[in-house]
């Protein structure tokens, strides 16, 4: 596996990830907003030049929101997500980024226990928060350590 600065030519396969993952997928146009640095940031996981996995963040000075992690299901439970994830603090560090924050739907205690296991914890719940199905956000945040 490499783990790749998330560009323009993973969009359209991040897009498909996206659908395959998500009741409410990102677009292909929004998608590219992790590719164009600025204030968003992203990292793919590439296996023979196929996007397996993703991660996205945005920041605004020291704080930075993750606010994509996608593994395509048929690579998932094979640590994608959390070289993704180590790679975004990384990228984190390098901006100065100091508090780290995410959602997660209530229900899935698999990438729940995934960000707990990287230093995560639970701060408050956003009810509603997700529609096709309804349900509550948990959310996370995680400082750097000094």
């Amino acid at each position: 596996m490499e783990t790749v600065r998330f560009s323009r030519e993973h969009v359209a396969e991040a897009a498909e990830i996206e659908r395959l993952c998500f009741s409410e997928p990102w677009s292909e146009d929004s998608l590219v907003m992790l590719a164009d640095g600025g204030y968003g940031a992203g990292v793919a996981c590439v296996e023979q030049e196929r996007l397996v996995a993703y991660a996205g963040m945005v920041s605004v000075l020291d704080e930075g929101e993750i606010v994509n992690v996608a593994t395509h299901p048929d690579f998932r439970r094979r640590g994608y997500a959390r070289a993704a994830l180590r790679e975004l603090f990384r990228i984190a560090g390098e901006r100065g980024v100091t508090v780290l924050t995410l959602e997660v739907r209530a229900s899935n205690s698999a990438a729940r226990a995934l960000y707990e296991s990287e230093g995560f914890e639970a701060v408050g719940t956003r009810p509603g928060f997700y529609s096709h199905p309804r349900e509550d956000a948990i959310i996370m945040t995680r400082k750097k350590e000094d």
